[in-house]
């Protein structure tokens, strides 16, 4: 088996070394570099790292990411993608022998996203950026994914991790005229759809949002269920009148998941309605298993659902109740001065 690691950089001289110490027992290493006036280049080729210098002008992701694929040798059997800003966890190598061996296309992993103050895992999904070397591409000009062209793709799951650290100074600037591109090239792209509308409502375009949500709801190919429900979430901050329609909506589209439950009990803490508020929270916290989307969010498995269990306790008379979820919220979350003022309230009052 020959495992090539790869990846697009542009001024990424910090990122270098960790990069390369989580990779290095790769077959084949390559950067293609799109420009960088750093050190990027310098400090690569003196690892060994092989580097390119490629030009794509307009720039597009696919096309970066399509020139750096093609620049892989062709008896490569695996090609992972990790992004200068990632790292492998040891022990990957094992783990894709035994992929190769059931001769799997696309091998999925553990991918941790954000991370939470505390050092601890935030948004965690599987990843997909293992692949064959041959009949793979990549398709869109942001937000771009591997895509197979051709080939009857096998899929299975390995004990394999990647992180993400992402550098917080890195704009996003790009990405909103990416993200209009992608949906004047492809229209009834659900997943570009989705993008567009949350870039959107990232930018403070809420009307915009509503309605490219609402879009994306209507298209035919909409049939992932998580998203689905992330499009009525947002739909919800864009037009919070009618938030508790749009919450039940997300929640029925995707039942599973803490997230529109959490949303729930927020939004009947904000109108008082602690009975509601409280059997809320409650079904968020009977979902006891994360699934391995990345439409997880972190405070829906953190300290937030036991806050709104307590307030809402408390108010109702269930003080016992109160003091059990605002423990845990502490414990979750022991840097808060609220969480711990609220304690201290409820056990007062016991």
């Amino acid at each position: 088996m020959k495992v090539a690691v790869y990846a697009i950089a542009l001024n990424e001289e910090h990122f270098i070394e960790p990069w390369y110490e989580s990779a290095k027992e790769a077959d084949y290493l390559l950067i293609a570099d799109t420009g960088s006036t750093d050190k990027t280049v310098e400090k690569a080729k003196s690892l060994g790292i092989v580097c390119h210098t490629i030009s794509v002008k307009p720039w597009r992701f696919d096309d970066a990411r399509n020139v750096s694929l093609a620049l892989l040798p062709d008896d490569i059997d695996y090609c992972i993608a990790l992004d200068m800003d990632e790292v492998l966890k040891p022990g990957w190598k094992k783990e894709l022998e035994s992929a190769h061996t059931q001769k799997w296309t696309r091998p999925r992993y553990q991918y941790t996203w954000s991370w939470n103050p505390d050092g601890t895992p935030g948004l965690v999904y599987g990843g997909d950026k293992i692949h064959a070397r041959h009949g793979y591409r990549w398709k869109h000009p942001v937000h771009e994914v591997i895509t197979s062209d051709r080939l009857d793709e096998i899929q299975g799951w390995v004990n394999l991790e990647i992180h993400h650290h992402p550098d917080p100074t890195k704009s996003r600037g790009q990405y909103f005229p990416l993200l209009e591109l992608s949906v004047k090239e492809a229209p009834e792209d659900d997943r570009n759809a989705f993008y567009y509308a949350r870039e959107l409502y990232f930018h403070g375009l809420n009307d915009k949002a509503l309605l490219e949500f609402k879009r994306h709801l209507e298209l035919k190919t909409a049939r992932w269920a998580p998203e689905r429900a992330a499009s009525w979430r947002y739909m919800s901050k864009c037009d919070p009148e009618n938030a508790i329609k749009y919450l039940n909506e997300a929640a029925r589209e995707a039942p599973e998941f803490r997230e529109p439950w959490v949303d729930l009990a927020n939004a009947y803490y904000q109108l008082n309605d602690w009975e509601a508020c409280y059997n809320n929270a409650k079904t968020a916290l009977a979902i006891v298993e994360k699934p391995l989307a990345y439409l997880n969010e972190a405070e829906a498995w953190g300290s937030l659902p036991h806050d709104l269990i307590a307030l809402s306790a408390y108010k109702l008379g269930k003080i016992e109740e109160a003091i059990i979820h605002g423990t845990k919220a502490v414990e979750l979350n022991p840097t808060d001065a609220r969480l711990q003022i609220n304690l201290h309230f409820y056990q007062g009052d016991k």
